[in-house]
């Protein structure tokens, strides 16, 4: 049972997938969706894991989500959270790939490692609608100079918050003030 019966809280068995809330990743990206989600945004959770990032944002109010992730494991783990968190299915899907009719999104979180973040940055940033925000974590502090590097191209980028030897990094496309 939840702790704060006035929190949103999630249920969550991650199955064969990456994503329990647990690991300082997760806890960074958790905490700047519950800060910085504005109602009616539009969310890519890219590498969704169990589909912890993409159920919070719906349950902290996007409109739309879709999750995205290679591993079939981390698909139906996501399927199956949705449903015990009752989601809205008109509202959520998870795929292993982007679809072929996609619409930007006015969010973008990706919580993978450092190097298929640097290898993924051209898809996340068509991902993204112009002045959209995006948060990038499961990168370590050391690792941190060389992602902002590459997502520079697209990005205004900085460190928005660490924890353990994690960052996070947050960034707006194509200018302007990022949170």
């Amino acid at each position: 049972e939840p702790p704060d019966p006035a929190a949103i809280s999630l249920r969550l068995d991650p199955g064969l997938a990456f994503g329990t809330g647990s690991h300082p990743t997760t806890r960074l990206c958790l905490a700047w969706l519950d800060r910085f989600l504005q109602p009616g945004d539009s969310v890519l959770d890219y590498g969704c894991g169990s589909g912890i990032l993409a159920i919070a944002a719906l349950k902290l109010g996007a409109d739309r989500v879709t999750g995205i992730d290679i591993d079939p494991n981390a698909i139906t783990a996501s399927l199956d959270n949705a449903q015990n968190n009752s989601c809205n299915p008109d509202k959520l899907l998870f795929t292993a790939t982007l679809p072929a009719e996609w619409t930007p999104v006015t969010v973008v979180v990706a919580n993978i490692l450092a190097n298929p973040l640097i290898m993924l940055a051209p898809v996340l940033m068509k991902a993204l609608q112009p002045g959209g925000r995006i948060i990038l974590s499961g990168i370590l502090e050391t690792q941190a100079d060389e992602v902002l590097q590459v997502y520079s191209a697209w990005f205004d980028m900085h460190i928005a918050a660490t924890e353990q030897g994690w960052v996070l990094l947050a960034g707006r496309k194509s200018g302007g003030d990022f949170a």
